[in-house]
């Protein structure tokens, strides 16, 4: 076994252990943190194919920005944490449909690339940024605006009132300033 083969061997059965513990996690916020470890990995694999610049963009966007929006939207939202709220008892039909889904991916891996010689080239950072803004500048956008839309969803849902707002004479008093008193029988300011 090779040095890049023994490196490939590692990142994938790390990443294979944070994929499995991503689907399997009790508490969101740890599953987030899963990803992470997941999305690390595949970057990884990305410096081993010597795609260095596919591999920072994976680690500076994936691992950096969209965990980090995901676990702000999470706060922000006051979302259920544990498996309490969000098991629905559904494991084995989901169980089914990730296995239909492998066979469906294997099936098309194995027509796709069975018994070609499959050879990698370099490719330019400048190939790669022209590829993207030429051909797949409107897929680039769309996502943005998802992000976007998603990110201003989670701000509307975070910031609805949960009821009627305290009147003035039952909110708690600013630490160090004193506050004017309003008897309750008279409504009068002392």
């Amino acid at each position: 076994m090779t040095g890049p083969e023994f490196a490939f061997l590692v990142l994938a059965v790390i990443g294979g252990f944070g994929a499995i513990r991503l689907v399997t996690s009790r508490n969101v916020v740890h599953a987030a943190l899963y990803l992470v470890v997941t999305l690390a990995m595949v970057g990884g694999s990305y410096l081993l194919l010597a795609a260095e610049f596919v591999a920072w963009v994976q680690v500076l966007i994936y691992v950096g920005a969209i965990i980090v929006l995901v676990l702000f939207s999470l706060m922000l939202t006051k979302a259920p944490i544990g498996r309490e709220a969000l098991d629905n008892q559904q494991r084995g039909i989901a169980a089914l449909v990730g296995a239909g889904v492998l066979a469906g991916l294997i099936f098309l891996i194995q027509d796709s690339f069975g018994g070609k010689d499959i050879s990698l080239h370099h490719v330019r950072t400048a190939q790669v940024g022209e590829s993207i803004f030429r051909d797949f500048v409107l897929p680039f956008e769309v996502v943005s605006v998802l992000l976007l839309a998603a990110l201003v969803g989670a701000v509307v849902i975070a910031r609805k009132d949960e009821g009627p707002a305290e009147p003035p004479e039952r909110r708690v008093p600013l630490i160090g300033r004193r506050q004017p008193t309003v008897s309750p029988r008279e409504g009068v300011r002392r």
